[in-house]
């Protein structure tokens, strides 16, 4: 079967990383007619806008996209492309899985969780209100008028909307992935505990689902808890299904476990539309360095193989992967011990690597 998908490579070191992957999905048996889009800098250059319609459109006609990292600067300027992308195409569901992988650094084994963050609102809404702005001032005094709780003058604000109707879409689609791939538990972590309107609605929205799963077991556990936990224990934990903000920090966080964001693979998903990508940031200062670790996107890619429904393909790429891994000799300077850095390769050559495995796994 043939699949065009739209290619973004992103900034920084987006193009070096994408381009890792599309090498190693040459080495399989899979027809992908790559249609190019930019967004980011390269974007900014060409069309006066981080984000073009034409951009949008490639990802809307093919369904399907596999992005590098773009980036966002810190504190001022744009916002997030990522969040931008996520909401204009309504893409609710940020898949994150979490695995040990023999051969990488990492203080934990046999680690298994699979992250499902909402992605369309919560405080990455982008709904602020900027300090000193006369309508800022003015929600304050009307917040002031309605509420025991008083908000200082001179304050900016950031709203968190929590929704039934967004609760309930990520926490079916976490039940819904756990009965698929035979997963015993889902987890909702919140801070219901104080936020009992917002959290407080997440948290009741998924009892409520859960009686739909009898078979699987349902939990509740408040965020701060939940971090500690999972450095203390990270195998009792399975599904995790967040609100936005708490997903992105606990992702980053179970990425940790195993190894870094390095490896650590996403996936946004909608109705009828997906874009993989690392979860990891543009990192700038390697651009064009050939010496970054292209792990996360290539496990980007295989979780999109298996999102086409390409399941032994991807198979065939993770095989690949963590056999190169194990053997630690061609792997990027992350990955090697740390008494090994000096004979690391380059990305091209990691690629290179474990192309030569799919070959061998595949028997091509």
């Amino acid at each position: 079967m043939s699949y065009k998908i739209t290619l973004i490579p992103g900034d920084g070191i987006g193009p070096e990383v994408t381009d890792a992957a599309c090498v190693c999905l040459g080495a399989l048996d899979i027809d992908i007619d790559w249609e190019e889009a930019i967004a980011g800098q390269p974007a900014l250059e060409k069309y006066g806008t981080l984000l073009p319609k034409e951009t949008l459109d490639s990802i809307k006609k093919n369904k399907v996209a596999l992005k590098g990292p773009i980036t966002t600067p810190i504190g001022e300027g744009f916002r997030s492309i990522n969040v931008e992308l996520r909401q204009e195409l309504d893409l609710y569901v940020c898949l994150r899985p979490t695995y040990t992988i023999e051969g990488a650094k990492s203080r934990y084994k046999d680690v298994d969780i699979i992250v499902v963050r909402e992605n369309s609102e919560d405080l990455y809404a982008g709904v602020e209100l900027k300090d000193g702005d006369s309508r800022t001032e003015d929600i304050i005094d009307q917040i002031n008028n309605i509420s025991e709780k008083k908000i200082r003058k001179g304050s900016a604000l950031t709203l968190k909307p929590i929704s039934r109707f967004a609760s309930s879409r990520i926490i079916r689609f976490a039940f819904e992935l756990a009965k698929k791939e035979g997963r015993k538990k889902v987890t909702c972590v919140h801070k219901a505990n104080i936020m009992k309107y917002t959290d407080g609605l997440f948290l009741k929205t998924f009892r409520d689902i859960s009686a739909d799963y009898s078979d699987i077991e349902a939990l509740d556990i408040i965020v701060d808890n939940l971090s500690m936990q999972l450095v203390m224990n990270p195998n009792k934990f399975d599904v995790l299904v967040l609100p936005n903000l708490y997903g992105d920090i606990i992702s980053d966080l179970c990425a940790g476990l195993v190894g870094g964001l390095g490896l650590a693979a996403g996936a946004n998903i909608g109705d009828t539309m997906a874009i993989f990508e690392p979860v990891h940031g543009s990192a700038p200062k390697y651009t064009g360095k050939n010496k970054v670790n292209p792990t996360a996107t290539i496990l980007s890619a295989s979780l999109m193989l298996k999102y086409l429904g390409e399941s032994e393909n991807a198979r065939f790429l993770e095989e690949a992967v963590f056999s190169v891994i194990k053997e630690g000799v061609n792997v990027t300077y992350d990955l090697k011990s740390s008494k090994d850095v000096a004979s690391a390769v380059g990305t091209k050559e990691y690629a290179q690597a474990i192309v030569e495995k799919i070959k061998k796994i595949s028997n091509k």
